[in-house]
């Protein structure tokens, strides 16, 4: 029987830790122990879990992000498979045994869930995560039916709210990188999960549930779009950087435009000084991941995509046009890469 290490990292209220904790013990076939990572987590819902039978809980010197807080909770337990959960999911009793044998094809370094809306369950939260090729990434299928996404199938990038990994890889990856905090450290992830030889695996028969909540707050905008970049100057090499200049400065203008009329320019600003002081540290990431590689961009970008299409988010009036240049622009960089 596989052992399995559940990854919970706890913040804020948490209403629903206790619900999600129980529900990843009643999984079926596998032997389960679950570590909640408090981040800073009111104590009612720590003490909610401290004492389950499986658990346990584990302190973090104060709130150091998702990234780093689950890399602390890996640290802390011995499990053959690692799944990564929020605290806001609940997972079917199968769930975690689906995905603990998806991994057992070599080829597969990441399984990430059929995650379902919990106030919907029919209907799609994420059926793992498009990443576009300039960088933006959003909750694949997110509002459709899920009889859509019924069938198992390589995705570019997993869902941290539901995904797993085995040891052996995890300390390959070298886990999440702590720099980012939080968000799009699963995009990271996957990437250099492809990168590396293997590939990100939708599994439709891992059903999960969340209680997904968007929220666009000014922190939270500022991270995404960071850490966004930062995926970009780590993961692409510097001729495909090149390539795609004339295309990530026109999206860059784009966005410079949308964050003064939404209010967070500021935030938008921020991450640009973010990057520009910490140059050298991006340097020198981009020129590890280079050498980890056996993948080149080409076979990379293959799994992402040209277009945006976020379901979760209102989209802007012409993005149709925006669309067609973007899959054009794509075209003509891959005859170079």
């Amino acid at each position: 029987m596989s052992r399995v290490g559940v990854v919970m990292v706890a913040y804020g209220a948490e209403p629903y830790l206790h619900a999600a904790v129980s529900s990843a013990l009643e999984s079926a076939d596998i032997d389960v122990r679950v570590v909640v990572v408090d981040n800073g987590a009111d104590q009612s819902a720590i003490d909610s879990v401290r004492n389950l039978p499986g658990v346990t809980v584990v302190a973090a010197p104060g709130n150091i992000g998702f990234g780093a807080g689950c890399n602390l909770g890996v640290k802390s337990t011995d499990a053959d498979v690692l799944v990564l959960l929020n605290c806001d999911v609940l997972v079917d009793p199968g769930a975690l045994g689906q995905l603990t044998r998806a991994l057992r094809d070599p080829e597969v370094g990441i399984a990430t869930a059929s995650i379902r809306l919990a106030d919907q369950t029919e209907v799609v939260n994420s059926a793992g995560n498009p990443v576009h090729y300039l960088g933006l990434a959003w909750a694949g299928g997110h509002g459709e039916p899920v009889a859509a996404h019924y069938r198992s199938g390589r995705v570019a990038s997993a869902s941290g709210a539901c995904c797993a990994v085995t040891r052996p890889w995890w300390d390959a990856l070298g886990g999440f990188d702590p720099e980012y905090f939080a968000y799009h450290e699963d995009v990271e992830l996957s990437i250099r999960t492809w990168q590396r030889g293997r590939s990100v695996l939708y599994v439709a028969d891992a059903i999960a549930w969340h209680h997904y909540e968007f929220s666009r707050n000014p922190r939270k905008l500022y991270l995404l779009e960071r850490n966004r970049l930062l995926t970009l100057l780590t993961t692409y090499s510097t001729r495909t950087l090149l390539l795609l200049a004339p295309a990530l400065v026109t999206q860059e203008v784009g966005l410079v435009a949308l964050s003064i009329g939404q209010g967070w320019f500021r935030e938008k600003v921020a991450g640009y000084g973010w990057l520009i002081r910490h140059r050298g540290q991006v340097a020198d990431r981009n020129r590890q991941l280079q050498t980890e590689r056996s993948r080149s961009d080409r076979e990379v970008m293959a799994h992402f995509t040209a277009r945006y299409d976020p379901g979760n988010v209102p989209l802007p009036f012409g993005l149709g046009m925006v669309n067609g240049l973007s899959a054009g622009y794509e075209r003509l960089v891959r005859r170079w890469l």
